[in-house]
């Protein structure tokens, strides 16, 4: 059975509606909480894939949040040994910084929904080819993400520039969050620390507001979800064969 590794900030930040999907398709998950386990020394030897999920820390906090150093040293050996590899906003940025890439402050702050564009990169994609010309998606971040050196920029916002990017053909970067359903959201704006977070922003930011936006939009984002997710999985799939047959016929074309 594959295993999958999944490393996770906060207890109210989970794998969500990829969770079923997950072992509906027949992997063995495993979530590392560094909320419980801060001094945690991640390894990947174990494992056949890595989700990096969301969380409220920046990757700039490693001296607060030491594990952060350490998830970097585990994304770049899972990058380095060709396993799958997804980040989700926080998640995303630590790929990206595990890359080479800057993460910085993003002009604007966006939480609640918001209009996203697949770039022609993205259009060409075998995940975010699903996306029409504009979908609206679930946004909770302040932070952005540079896109690596040799990576493909697959999607957009208007406040919001750098949205997804795939590393190769396996390591993706998400900084929304299509992984959420309706529970998942409400759960989040009654969540402590992430209410406190919207209180002062504005009535554009309201609970009731993002509610209804969330009435409005969720049917479509979980159907978008259910694409772009299992798009990846099969994406595993035939990249766990081909990395199979390699193995089993190494002078196959193409391989040294």
């Amino acid at each position: 059975m594959r295993r999958i590794l999944v490393f996770q900030h906060v207890p109210h930040e989970i794998l969500g509606t990829l969770d079923p999907m997950m072992r509906e398709a027949g992997f063995r998950i495993r979530y590392l909480n560094f909320s419980r386990q801060a001094d945690a020394l991640p390894t990947i030897d174990r494992y056949h894939g890595l989700v990096v999920l969301g969380g409220p820390m920046n990757c700039d906090q490693v001296e607060r949040y030491p594990h952060l150093g350490a998830e970097a040293d585990a994304i770049r050996a899972a990058v380095d040994r060709g396993l799958p590899v997804l980040g989700i906003c926080l998640g995303a940025q630590l790929i990206a910084r595990a890359l080479g890439a800057r993460v910085t402050r993003n002009p604007e702050r966006e939480i609640g929904w918001y209009d996203v564009r697949p770039t022609p990169d993205g259009a060409a994609d075998p995940l975010f080819g699903r996306f029409a010309a504009t979908e609206k998606i679930f946004q909770w971040h302040g932070d952005t993400f540079e896109i690596p050196a040799g990576a493909a920029h697959l999607a957009t916002s208007p406040s919001c520039t750098n949205q997804a990017f795939r590393y190769g053909e396996n390591v993706y970067g998400l900084q929304f969050h299509l992984e959420v359903d309706e529970p998942l959201i409400r759960r989040w704006l009654h969540t402590p620390v992430m209410a406190r977070e919207i209180d002062c922003l504005g009535p554009d930011f309201h609970p009731d507001r993002i509610l209804a936006d969330t009435r409005a939009h969720i049917a479509r984002s979980l159907a978008l979800g259910r694409e772009v997710f299992g798009a990846y999985l099969h994406l595993f799939h035939s990249r766990q064969r081909r990395l199979t047959l390699s193995s089993r016929h190494p002078l196959l074309p193409g391989h040294d």
